[in-house]
């Protein structure tokens, strides 16, 4: 295992090669995430005969007083290493990078084979849509439900728009700050979702796609788009406007446009196994579930925060102005990780 910078140019090609690779591989995602949070990125990758023949990208997100920490990778749901023929020497690999590098902890959010150094953390699921060329496969796979409500938004005239301009992820972030004042966790920096425009959206990369009821944004989310995979990123709605079900429609809409475009994955992102109403909303779209075990390397314990500050921020975001949501975000949002 050696390491090797984020724009190495081999890196960038084998990703590109790969089937299974998906946005956040690509260099532009750890990019994103380093520039908006002052991380340093990195790849750790496997070579033979001079070529490489796996790896993963790796932020290093350590704390002043936290130990040394790298993350495969921060604020993604899911980044499993693009695997060689032999995935026996990436893990022994990781076990030994860790090592070497002296590291408290080296987080893989995706499985490694089995290895007495690595533990593996299954307390999420992740959802899949396997997307088919014909528009009425895709439908009939939906659940009933879920039929019903896009057809309840297209009745009240709600309209979706796809967008890749600095006012559509303006529009967005309204809707995402509101969102998240609402449920009580901190909103990402401002400046994220305009890096997330240059540098994602601005290379052909993720689109913004919103619903609008006449001219008022109800909902609207972001995607990633690249290889062959579409992935549901961030999505944000007004809840004065639930009764519409415009996310519904929104969601319907993406999976023709990857439909459409020749895309054959939709990626729902991952679910707490204790989320039953959002694992059934997931797989009402016609979404496989598999386990998603997170790999972890570690010197000491893992800690976990403590529930009593998760619920004293989220009281606090709930019934504190916009502002104070939005600078919470500012503060501490890089250390959520």
């Amino acid at each position: 295992m050696r390491l090797i910078e984020l724009g190495d140019r081999g890196w960038l090609e084998f990703v590109q090669g790969r089937a299974d690779a998906t946005l956040f591989h690509h260099p532009v995602w750890a990019r994103l995430l380093a520039d908006c949070y002052g991380y340093r990125p990195l790849v750790a990758a496997l070579a033979e005969h001079g070529a490489l023949s796996a790896g993963m990208p790796v932020i290093d997100v350590s704390r002043p007083f936290g130990g040394r920490r790298w993350v495969s990778l921060p604020f993604t749901d899911r980044c499993p290493p693009l695997l060689g023929e032999n995935a026996g020497d990436l893990a022994a690999g990781s076990v030994e990078l860790a090592t070497s590098c002296k590291l408290d902890l080296l987080e893989l959010r995706g499985g490694l084979v089995d290895h007495v150094a690595i533990h593996r953390d299954a307390a999420f699921v992740h959802h899949e849509v396997a997307v088919a060329a014909n528009e009425r496969e895709n439908w009939d796979r939906l659940a009933r439900n879920h039929r019903r409500n896009v057809r309840i938004a297209e009745r009240a005239g709600v309209r979706i728009v796809r967008g890749v301009s600095a006012s559509d992820i303006e529009t967005f972030y309204g809707l995402h700050l509101r969102t998240r004042r609402r449920l009580g966790v901190p909103v990402q920096p401002r400046r994220f979702f305009r890096l997330l425009l240059d540098t994602v959206i601005g290379q052909g990369l993720g689109f913004v796609l919103t619903a609008y009821s006449g001219a008022h944004p109800v909902a609207s989310a972001v995607f990633g788009s690249w290889n062959g995979t579409l992935i549901y990123k961030y999505s944000a709605r007004d809840e004065r406007f639930a009764k519409l079900d415009a996310n519904y429609l929104l969601l319907w809409s993406a999976i023709r446009w990857a439909s459409e475009n020749g895309y054959h994955t939709f990626d729902l992102g991952r679910s707490n196994v204790e989320q039953e109403p959002l694992r059934s909303f997931k797989d009402g779209w016609g979404a496989r579930e598999e386990p998603l075990a997170y790999s972890r390397i570690s010197r000491v314990p893992v800690r976990t925060r403590a529930p009593g500050f998760e619920t004293a921020m989220s009281l606090v975001i709930r019934n504190s102005a916009p502002w104070v949501c939005r600078t919470v975000g500012e503060l501490f949002y890089r250390y959520a990780t």
